[in-house]
C-alpha cells in the first residue's frame, strides 16, 4: 500500500511504499549487500526489529539514516547519520562498533569498490529497495558539527590554528567531564592490563615518564609543544625544578594552562603561550615535549617540524616525541585521511608508520635512542574517557551541542577498539641532538628512568 511519509516537520512531502516489518527488510538488503549475515540486531522506525536475539542492537530512527548511506555509502554516511541522531546503538557499544568496523570499514567506499560491487544483482537490488525504502530522493544536509570542505594537505600557520580551534575550543567545562581532573588528553601508562589505578594515577605516571626520559632537573629549559592545559608544563616544574615554556594554538587551552598555573604558584617558572612552534624563537632548550602533537603536522610539513625542533635544542638536549601510528599500507600513496576523523575531530590530521616518523627523525639530524610502544596503554585510556563520557552524559550535553557529544563517543570508542586490534599505534620516541664530537650523553644501560 502507499501512504504520505513526513520525516520531519520542514521535509518535504512524498509517497512512498509503506511495508510492514521494515527491520526485516533492513536486515535482508544489509546481508545482501554486506555479503554476509548481519550479527547486530535492527530495530526500524516502525517498531520492528529483526536479528539475532541478545546482539547489540542498531537503532534506525528514520528513512533520513537511509538518505545518508545511500548519498554517502560507507564510513562518512554512517557517521553522519550517527552525529545526527538518525541512528543509535543500544547493548554493547564496543561490540556493536567492533561489528560495523569488520562489515563496512573494511569493505572500502572509494568509486572503483562502489562500482565493482553494483555489478552483483544482489547489490543492485539491495540498493533499489533501500531507495524505494529511504524516501526522499534529495541528500540530507550535514550535521553542523561537519567541518565543510576545504583544501587538504595545506598546513600553513592559518589552517593549522584553524583546525586546532575545531578540535580544543569545545570548551574546558565539557574537557573535565572527559579527561577528568588530570586534564591531560594523551595515552596514560597504566600498572597493569587491567587498569586497576586510577586514570588520575596512571596520567601522573605518564607525565612522571616523560621527565625521567628527557632528564628534567632544576634550572633546565623544557619547551613543550603542544602544552594542552598545562598538566606537563605543572608536573616539570613543580616536581623537578625547570623553566617550562608551553605552546598552543588554542585560546581556551592557554586560559586554563594560565589559571592553573598561577594557582600552583609557579608562574615564575611556566609561560604558557597562544603561539606556533614555528614561531619560537628564545632557543635553545635543555629538552623538548611534544605529546599527543605531531599528528597535526601533516607528512608534507613532517621533516620542517623535526629540523624546528631539532634547532631549538642545544647540543645533547633531549626530544621525547609521543606520536600516534597507523600500520604501513602495501602502497603507501594510496594512503587518505580517514573520513570520519577529518570531518568531525581531527580536520587534516594525519597519521604516519612508527618507521617513517623516525626515518624523518633522523633526516633532521637526531639520533634516535629509544622507542617505547605504548598502545595497550591507550586503549586503557580511551575506555576510561568513554566511560566519564558516558557516566556524565546529561551535563555533557548542557555543556556542548549533542551531536558534539555523540562524536566524541563514538570517536573515541572506536579509538579503543583500534589501538586493541593492533590497527593503531602509539610511542614514545626519546631522540637527541648529539654534541659536535658525538656524544650523546645518554646512560649506557637504557630505560633507567622506569
Amino acid at each position: 500500500m502507499f501512504s504520505w511519509v513526513l520525516d520531519n516537520p520542514g521535509d518535504v512531502v512524498t509517497e512512498v511504499c509503506v511495508m510492514p516489518e521494515a527491520a526485516s527488510r533492513l536486515q535482508s538488503f544489509a546481508e545482501q549487500l554486506l555479503g554476509a549475515p548481519l550479527p547486530m540486531r535492527i530495530r526500524a522506525w516502525d517498531g520492528s526489529q529483526a536479528g539475532p536475539p541478545g546482539a547489540p542492537t542498531l537503532v534506525v530512527r528514520n528513512r533520513r539514516a537511509l538518505r545518508r548511506l545511500l548519498w554517502k555509502p560507507g564510513e562518512l554516511g554512517l557517521a553522519r547519520a550517527w552525529v545526527a541522531g538518525d541512528l543509535d546503538i543500544e547493548g554493547d557499544f564496543y561490540a556493536a562498533l567492533d561489528h560495523l568496523s569488520g562489515l563496512v570499514w573494511n569493505r572500502g567506499e572509494d568509486a572503483r569498490s562502489l562500482a565493482e560491487a553494483l555489478r552483483e544483482p544482489g547489490v543492485r537490488a539491495a540498493v533499489r529497495g533501500l531507495v524505494r525504502m529511504a524516501g526522499l530522493p534529495v541528500p540530507p544536509a550535514p550535521p553542523r558539527e561537519e567541518v565543510a570542505r576545504r583544501r587538504r594537505g595545506l598546513h600553513t600557520k592559518r589552517t593549522d590554528k584553524r583546525a586546532v580551534s575545531h578540535h580544543y575550543d569545545v570548551g574546558n567545562d565539557f574537557y573535565e567531564v572527559v579527561l577528568g581532573p588530570s586534564m591531560v588528553y594523551s595515552c596514560a601508562y597504566w600498572e597493569t592490563a587491567e587498569g586497576g589505578d586510577t586514570l588520575e594515577d596512571a596520567q601522573r605516571d605518564k607525565l612522571e615518564l616523560v621527565c625521567r626520559k628527557l632528564a628534567l632537573m632544576p634550572g633546565r629549559r623544557l619547551l613543550d609543544v603542544g602544552c594542552g592545559w598545562g598538566s606537563l608544563a605543572i608536573h616539570a616544574a613543580r616536581e623537578h625544578g625547570v623553566h617550562v615554556v608551553g605552546v598552543t594554538l588554542s585560546q581556551e587551552q592557554a586560559a586554563y594552562a594560565r589559571k592553573r598555573v598561577a594557582e600552583e604558584g609557579l608562574a615564575d617558572r611556566v609561560e604558557i603561550r597562544v603561539q606556533d612552534y614555528r614561531d619560537v624563537t628564545d632557543a635553545p632548550f635543555d629538552a623538548v615535549s611534544s605529546v599527543g602533537m605531531a599528528e597535526h603536522v601533516g607528512s608534507e610539513q613532517y621533516l620542517t617540524y623535526a629540523r624546528d625542533l631539532y634547532a631549538l635544542l642545544k647540543p645533547g638536549g633531549r626530544l621525547l616525541n609521543h606520536q600516534i601510528a597507523r600500520r604501513p599500507h602495501a602502497d603507501e600513496d594510496a594512503y587518505s585521511l580517514d573520513g570520519f576523523i577529518d570531518a568531525y575531530v581531527f580536520p587534516d590530521g594525519e597519521l604516519a608508520p612508527l618507521g617513517t616518523t623516525v626515518t624523518q627523525l633522523e633526516r633532521a639530524g637526531f639520533e634516535v635512542r629509544d622507542v617505547e610502544p605504548i598502545r595497550e596503554h591507550y586503549a586503557l585510556t580511551l575506555r576510561r574517557w568513554v566511560a566519564n563520557l558516558e557516566a556524565d552524559w546529561t551535563r555533557a550535553l548542557d555543556l556542548t551541542s549533542p551531536g558534539r557529544a555523540r562524536v566524541w563517543r563514538l570517536y573515541m570508542a572506536a579509538s579503543a577498539l583500534a589501538f586493541e586490534r593492533n590497527r593503531l599505534g602509539v610511542n614514545q620516541i626519546l631522540a637527541v641532538r648529539s654534541l659536535e664530537a658525538g656524544g650523546s650523553g645518554m646512560p649506557l644501560r637504557a630505560r633507567t628512568w622506569n
